[in-house]
């Protein structure tokens, strides 16, 4: 009788749970069994692990044989178990000495001839184990580099089940063949899932210079919003007529957010790796991805969903990044209504039969809207054709407990002949708004230090209220907006997030009166003329900068 062991990881969602693979050969008829609530894939893979050790050269076992994957009570799933479960059957046979593969952590799909062939989720497999205290782990070699942005961790990168037998068994590891330059390399297609374009969570161009905000003519006030947007991460509605530039806006603000930390790229690159949206040979996500699904998305696609265990959807593929909505009321109902819980708590969390999946959420939303179907509702030039039921009708698709959670309400006004031919001057490019944006996370990230947040859009209204209070007098305004019923508590609680984000693009130590005016005004969407007077300058901030 022969037993050995070596470990895998399992995912579930984007966490990894190190799974125990065991191997038992005892006399017998020649029979292979799988066990420990495999899917159909890895059922499956008793063939290709078969046919890929005997293709390597080395003899079948003719014994019963047995593998259990523990804990059994973890469904498991995908083919990134075939080289662990390859090592233990050859180590049970004598082949490998059992007592080199105990500690190692294996990941990698087997091909019939013996080829390793990379999978996704690499990234948050290692993650696991080295959370687990493993320390080596055999990976495919096209995932190498992924594998080895986890600190601590030893890769040993394979390109051949031949190579891993002749490195565990102390032999002369053999050359394989390298893949010929020019041509397609089928290896790679493990990382991708079809129909998951390079595109579909990530800013444009993953990396390359994005479209420029100077080419974004006027809207003053529409562009302050998106400044304080991207200084605080708070959320954004823009409405307005069609053709005034909701979308020329939205699309330029990946390029004010500051590049990712090591803790938000890993974070990043975990989900889109189990995503299968890395682009090969840029393991690392470091720009804030950016995710724009079509209005006809359906609810599992924004939340998550699928066969089986949940995959990420659109807001944890905009995870530390931006969920752009264009045409929002355009969108089932459910499918909007299922935000809210994200947007409060950062994550979610799906519950399907086959279990449970916390998946990371916490982006930036940005809404845009026409004012009713025809897009001229409240035009001067050209009436609008709908009727006031029809318009209602139109702006209740976004519903009030939705529009509760939006920090910024602006409206987005036609643009002029005299805005598109630069009479005002050249508009600010996207490089001189992120400096200033920069400067202002850094003032909050000072302030905050020490603490579970580093937003302002994240802080506690308790906190706000208590331990960074705003100037003597500065809320009089926000408190008889409350007392009317224009602001509701967390209306309230926003407004002072909003205010502080002001005040930190300004260069103020807190929040004072015209601060608090600011963001009313971006709060409720009434125009005070506190916005255009800050941009215009007649309210000249500390530092020589203007909001």
């Amino acid at each position: 009788m022969g037993f050995a062991r070596t470990c895998s990881v399992a995912l579930v969602g984007v966490e990894g749970v190190v799974v125990e693979v065991q191997a038992d050969l005892e006399p017998g008829l020649a029979a292979f069994a799988l066990v420990g609530l495999p899917d159909k894939s890895l059922f499956e893979s008793k063939d290709r692990v078969r046919a890929a050790v005997v293709n390597s050269g080395v003899a079948w076992p003719q014994k019963k044989l047995t593998v259990g994957l523990s804990p059994a009570s973890v469904p498991k799933s995908g083919s990134g178990f075939d080289l662990a479960i390859a090592v233990a059957v050859l180590a049970a046979a004598e082949r490998i000495n059992p007592q080199e593969i105990a500690d190692l952590v294996m990941v990698g799909e087997l091909g019939l001839d013996g080829r390793v062939r990379p999978v996704r989720g690499i990234l948050p497999a290692v993650l696991a184990a080295s959370e687990a205290g493993y320390r080596q782990v055999v990976v495919p070699e096209q995932c190498a580099a992924e594998a080895s942005l986890v600190p601590g961790i030893s890769v040993l990168g394979v390109r051949s089940l031949r190579q891993l037998v002749a490195v565990l068994a102390g032999e002369e590891v053999p050359e394989e063949e390298p893949a010929e330059e020019g041509r397609p390399d089928a290896m790679l297609a493990g990382l991708t899932v079809p129909g998951a374009g390079v595109g579909t969570g990530l800013a444009p161009g993953f990396g390359e210079a994005g479209p420029d905000l100077a080419d974004v003519g006027g809207q003053e006030v529409a562009r302050f919003a998106l400044e304080v947007a991207a200084a605080g991460c708070h959320h954004l509605l823009l409405h307005g007529p069609p053709g005034a530039g909701k979308t020329m806006l939205a699309e330029r603000l990946p390029g004010l957010l500051p590049p990712l930390t090591r803790r938000e790229s890993l974070e990043v690159s975990a989900v889109h790796s189990v995503a299968g949206i890395l682009p090969p040979g840029q393991p690392l996500v470091t720009s804030a991805p950016y995710c724009a699904p079509h209005h006809s998305a359906t609810m599992q696609s924004l939340i998550g969903g699928g066969n089986g265990l949940p995959r990420p959807g659109a807001v944890s593929l905009a995870h530390r990044g931006i969920l752009f909505l264009d045409e929002a009321p355009e969108f089932a109902g459910k499918a909007l209504d299922s935000l809210r819980q994200p947007l409060e708590s950062g994550h979610v969390v799906v519950a399907r039969s086959a279990g449970v999946v916390r998946l990371p959420a916490r982006f930036l939303m940005v809404l845009a809207a026409n004012p009713c179907p025809c897009g001229r509702y409240g035009g001067a030039e050209v009436a609008c054709e709908c009727g006031a039921a029809t318009v209602r009708r139109y702006q209740a698709r976004l519903s009030g407990p939705l529009i509760d959670r939006v920090d910024l309400k602006v409206g987005v006004e036609a643009v002029q002949r005299s805005d598109l031919a630069g009479l005002q001057g050249p508009p600010e490019t996207t490089a001189e708004v992120a400096v200033r944006v920069r400067a202002a996370r850094e003032r909050a990230a000072a302030r905050l230090a020490g603490t579970p947040w580093s937003h302002n859009s994240e802080v506690p209204g308790h906190e706000l209220r208590t331990r960074w209070q705003a100037a003597p007098g500065a809320l009089h305004a926000a408190e008889r907006d409350m007392d009317r019923g224009m602001l509701t508590a967390r209306g309230f609680d926003r407004v002072l997030r909003v205010a502080w984000t002001v005040a930190d693009l300004a260069g103020h130590g807190q929040p004072d009166e015209r601060d608090l005016e600011v963001a009313l005004q971006l709060r409720t969407g009434v125009d005070r003329g506190a916005i255009r007077a800050r941009v215009k300058g007649e309210d000249v901030l500390v530092g020589g900068g203007t909001g």
